[in-house]
């Protein structure tokens, strides 16, 4: 993996849009992510983005980050788009890309982090988006890069808990779509129902 700096910006601001369009009444809505309600996903995107800031700030926080509807704070409204912010700041600063960052308990390079970074936003922003009905905007940039660390990664041994199985995808597909496919997930996904989501 090269070591180009990603720019996290631009997706994190179209995530912190989706954000702040989702209703109340959408919490409990399914989303693409297996067993989990767009609560549940609210409360993993609090978690990452102040996993990968502290990666990029080299003081990691222990665990992963949890999907737990039931742990989402009440003021997740601004907490995610303010968080959003400050995980851009941090990987802003060049002592961020510097040796190695840890996250959800993995070392990887700092440049590697990065992406993952990205990768989360990226693709759990479009989680939330075709969940609650919203459309979405993929920066070329972002999909490049994320695409870059996924195909290789999705092409190797099974990996429990960071990707799916490959969802196959057309070669002339658009290439966010082919990124989706990488990381498991169905570019044509629509939520089956709108009743409420409960856990089986």
């Amino acid at each position: 993996m090269e070591s180009t700096r990603v720019d996290l910006a631009p997706q994190a601001a179209v995530v912190a849009g989706v954000v702040a369009q989702i209703g109340d009444d959408q919490l409990t809505w399914p989303t693409p992510c297996a067993d989990t309600s767009v609560a549940g996903l609210l409360d993993h995107l609090v978690g990452l983005t102040v996993a990968f800031h502290r990666a990029a700030e080299k003081t990691p926080v222990q665990g992963a980050p949890s999907a737990d509807a039931s742990r989402l704070p009440e003021d997740w409204r601004e907490l995610v788009p303010a968080q959003l912010d400050a995980l851009v700041e941090a990987w802003q600063e060049p002592s961020a890309w510097e040796g190695t960052a840890e996250a959800g308990g993995v070392v990887m390079p700092a440049p590697v982090a990065a992406v993952v970074a990205l990768d989360e936003v990226l693709v759990h922003g479009w989680d939330l988006a075709v969940a609650t009905g919203q459309e979405y905007w993929a920066d070329p940039a972002s999909v490049a890069a994320c695409t870059g660390f996924v195909a290789p990664v999705a092409a190797g041994e099974p990996r429990p808990g960071l990707f799916g199985p490959p969802v196959p995808v057309p070669d002339d597909a658009p290439a966010f779509d082919r990124l989706l496919g990488l990381t498991g997930r169905d570019p044509g996904w629509r939520p089956p129902t709108r009743a409420p989501f409960r856990h089986g």
